[in-house]
């Protein structure tokens, strides 16, 4: 098993189709998860019993913004809340992972926010977000000789993907240093530009100890890696620069929340569970993650990915500015907040994405949350398992800060 994934012709043949393609352009498959429930199952009030909703096929891509989804089934809490779980589906692009949740090939997958926007109403794939599987947990690395953000000036970022938060936040980066960023040519150090590219994350750590490329934005565990291997140090990480946002999201069929509200309550409470679990022990996780073959990168960069978030030795170097705001290298909380959404659709909207983006402009951010995200289910969940206070929320409100 390799460690990453691909940016291949699939991924620009998916996003060509999705760009231009309603819902019907898709393959909607069936789901033995459907059914199983059947459509006129309630919201769940009660622990289903054992195997009852019958088999949650699980989707994910090699990062720990995934850890929610695969520790609920590593520790038995899909099970305990009434699925059986076959194991979990490595894929190695977002295409492909998006295709296979359209074609019912699996029921619940981590997304990038962002592409979940951008199939949700730019190509009208019917899609609905569970919970949020977490916050934070990505960085800005860059090689040795990289002191500081202007340093970037005339050189090369990779991204992961253009509907991505890594891109939203790089760019803001570079706007707040004077620097512009650019998709097509060469950078100019005079002109100020820095040419960001899409890479695979595996390749990301091999191109920077090459030279290729001055630096890499991503989720950890590839973070992690640069450090541990000495290729690269961290010189900003993104949830320093946008407060505890949402990266990667829990995503369904629009059908499994509306025809099956007790398989959708189910797997936002078992979401809910595997988080309050990872927070208790970051450690054993990292084991749990490493040993049971879910990620295939090395146990020293697992662990110092959920773990190692040093104001001591961040601060100084300038990746942790904000140590005031409290906030983890990565964190677990499963409440989409509205205000959250919102600003992000105005992000992508100053954001230089290649691929359509007219969509944006036709988006009312007064109800773009609720067609996005299922309401509620992450919400009872919390309140199910402790309330605020057990996930350290204040409120389920807030306002949303930036300050790259």
């Amino acid at each position: 098993m390799n460690d990453g994934f691909t940016t291949d012709r699939s991924r620009r043949d998916f996003l060509r189709l999705a760009a231009g393609a309603g819902a019907g352009a898709f393959i909607v498959g069936g789901s033995g998860l459907l059914a199983a429930c059947g459509s006129s199952t309630p919201a769940a009030t009660t622990v289903p019993s054992a195997g009852s909703l019958g088999a949650l096929r699980i989707g994910y891509l090699p990062i720990t913004d995934a850890s929610p989804l695969l520790v609920a089934h590593a520790n038995g809490t899909l099970a305990a809340n009434g699925f059986t779980a076959p194991d979990p589906t490595l894929f190695r692009s977002w295409a492909d992972l998006a295709e296979s949740l359209q074609g019912g090939a699996v029921d619940a997958v981590h997304m990038l926010m962002p592409l979940a926007i951008q199939l949700r109403f730019g190509a009208k794939v019917p899609l609905k977000v569970v919970s949020w599987n977490h916050t934070n947990g990505s960085a800005l690395t860059v090689s040795e000789s990289i002191r500081g953000v202007t340093d970037l000036a005339g050189k090369t970022v990779a991204v992961p993907f253009w509907w991505s938060i890594h891109n939203v936040v790089l760019q803001n980066i570079l706007r707040s240093n004077g620097l512009e960023p650019i998709l097509e040519g060469s950078a100019s150090a005079s002109a100020r530009t820095v040419k960001l590219v899409v890479l695979p994350p595996a390749d990301m750590v091999p191109a920077l100890a090459s030279g290729s490329i001055a630096g890499f934005i991503v989720a950890d565990p590839f973070n992690a890696l640069a450090e541990v291997k000495g290729a690269g140090r961290i010189l900003r990480f993104t949830g320093d620069v946008w407060r505890d946002h949402a990266c990667c999201v829990t995503v369904v069929r629009e059908s499994l929340v509306s025809d099956s509200p007790q398989a959708a309550a189910s797997l936002a409470n078992s979401i809910a569970q595997a988080q309050l679990a990872i927070a208790a022990d970051r450690t054993g996780t990292a084991r749990t993650l490493s040993e049971g073959g879910y990620l295939p990168q090395p146990l020293p960069a697992i662990e110092r990915a959920l773990t190692h978030y040093d104001i001591a030795e961040y601060g100084p170097t300038g990746a942790i500015v904000h140590p005031e705001w409290g906030s983890e290298r990565i964190g677990f909380q499963p409440y989409a907040y509205p205000s959250y959404t919102k600003e992000l659709v105005a992000a992508l909207r100053e954001t230089r994405i290649d691929g359509d983006t007219a969509f944006l402009a036709d988006l009312d951010d007064d109800t773009v949350h609720a067609e996005l995200v299922a309401e509620g289910l992450a919400r009872d969940a919390i309140e199910a398992n402790g309330g605020r206070e057990a996930f350290g929320l204040e409120s389920y409100e807030r306002d949303e800060v930036i300050a790259p």
